[in-house]
């Protein structure tokens, strides 16, 4: 049975039931949606979720460098743009549709890979994916994917893993779907959750959803474990952006640092160990910035 006629059955078929929604924390101007303490564990591999609305231009708001182990780290935006610069990956705009992806593996620093673009403020979602055994400790790996190279497929932008045969370009692990969609005001759009993706969820970034999954700007929405699909309908007097999530879901525990995601405590214990020898690489390394700003990823 093709997409399309899922997509049809799925008009008329029970309704995918929400088991949870939330508006999360608020931190000024960042919205914690999810993290791996609470709804991470319902989630995993999906573990941590933020919705940041930011005036980078603004030295307050800009972010600190950071260290990771055992994750990967998406970045999409909603609204505006931003600008990166790395010496290995070149220079460019992510803008509505774009992305960066990290993987963290076993240890990096970052924070100030991407600076302020042209537009005054910037909204959009970080997402952390817990990584299993065989990646936990592999080497970083980071890529910005502009716009222009992220596939659609009707109002979908294909940010992570393959949807109805259009694959995105960022090099994640097998079992993951994640998407960015714009949903025309007054208009439908069905998701078909790719096979044996039970897990999955939606943040909306602004507008307004009505109906079976309504929700506003700010909302995330928690959908039971199954294959079913669900509907997103955008209100009639303006646009939603929302993303998707759709995961096979991951089998391990999760050991938590305060910045790492790990299956065991001695993956955590040595995650957490190459984060501190990067420290002392980093500290040694000095003044890293390029000259627009931009402070490329530390992968030691």
């Amino acid at each position: 049975m093709n997409q399309v006629s899922l997509k049809e059955i799925a008009a008329v078929t029970a309704t995918r039931r929400i088991i949870y929604r939330t508006r999360g924390t608020n931190h000024g101007s960042i919205n914690r949606l999810m993290s791996p303490g609470d709804l991470g564990q319902i989630l995993k591999p999906f573990v941590f979720l933020d919705l940041f609305d930011l005036d980078l231009h603004d030295p307050s708001m800009q972010f600190s460098i950071h260290p990771h182990s055992g994750i990967a780290t998406i970045t999409v935006l909603a609204e505006g743009d931003l600008r990166f610069d790395d010496p290995a990956d070149g220079s460019g705009r992510i803008a509505f549709g774009g992305f960066e992806w990290m993987r963290a593996g076993g240890g990096v620093w970052h924070g100030k890979e991407m600076s302020a673009g042209a537009s005054p403020r910037v909204k959009g979602f970080q997402l952390w994916i817990a990584l299993g055994p065989e990646l936990e400790h592999e080497t970083v790996e980071s890529q910005y994917v502009e716009a222009h190279r992220v596939p659609t497929i009707g109002p979908a932008h294909v940010v992570l893993g393959t949807y109805e045969g259009v694959r995105s370009p960022a090099l994640s692990p097998n079992g993951i779907t994640y998407l960015i969609l714009r949903i025309q005001a007054g208009t439908r759009w069905t998701f078909v959750p790719p096979a044996q993706q039970t897990v999955a969820w939606l943040a909306v970034a602004s507008g307004q959803l009505e109906g079976d999954t309504a929700a506003t700007a700010g909302e995330m929405l928690v959908f039971e474990k199954s294959e079913q699909p669900f509907t997103v309908k955008a209100c009639d007097d303006g646009d939603a952006v929302i993303v998707i999530g759709s995961a096979v879901p991951h089998p391990h525990e999760l050991h938590l640092g305060r910045y790492s995601v790990h299956t065991s405590a001695e993956s955590l214990v040595t995650g957490e160990a190459n984060i501190e020898r990067l420290r002392q690489l980093l500290s040694a390394a000095g003044d890293r910035r390029r000259p627009g700003g931009n402070v490329p990823v530390f992968r030691g």
